[in-house]
């Protein structure tokens, strides 16, 4: 199953410019999502952040990450019409910086579920290179 801009918008509340994610090219419900990113120089975020040498910012990386989740998450009947809320973030590495011109390949499995809380592990590659490995908590709400 795969998601464009208009079905992401209706599964996450976010919008431009926050919403960091431009497709879902698989989706299994409640178990598992891959999304795509295309990153590029016109990005608001590469205005300050490393100006000279722009970097996407780490940060960012990882609410992508977790807006995949989240849409893996809220994509089960149950779940529909709440929000997934970031719970915590463990084990957060990463590998290789992400500049412009880049498309990231983001997959979140959501590896367990206890009530209203999700756990999954994150990966987010470039050309199938990690950029960046994590595991994170949802909450659901």
């Amino acid at each position: 199953m795969s998601l464009g801009i208009k079905e992401i918008e209706a599964i996450l509340p976010h919008r431009h410019p926050f919403l960091l994610i431009d497709r879902i090219d698989e989706l299994e419900p409640g178990m598992r999502a891959v999304g795509v990113k295309a990153v590029t120089f016109h990005e608001e975020f590469f205005a300050g952040h490393f100006p000279g040498e722009p970097v996407m910012p780490g940060v960012l990386i990882l609410e992508a990450l977790a807006q995949v989740g989240a849409v893996a998450i809220l994509s089960v009947e149950e779940n529909k019409g709440k929000t997934a809320f970031f719970g915590g973030v463990d084990n957060v590495r990463f590998r290789r910086k992400v500049v412009p011109g880049d498309v990231l390949t983001l997959t979140c499995e959501i590896i367990r579920t206890r009530g209203n809380v999700g756990v999954g592990t994150a990966l987010a590659s470039v050309n199938g290179e990690r950029a960046v490995t994590a595991e994170m908590t949802f909450v659901i709400s």
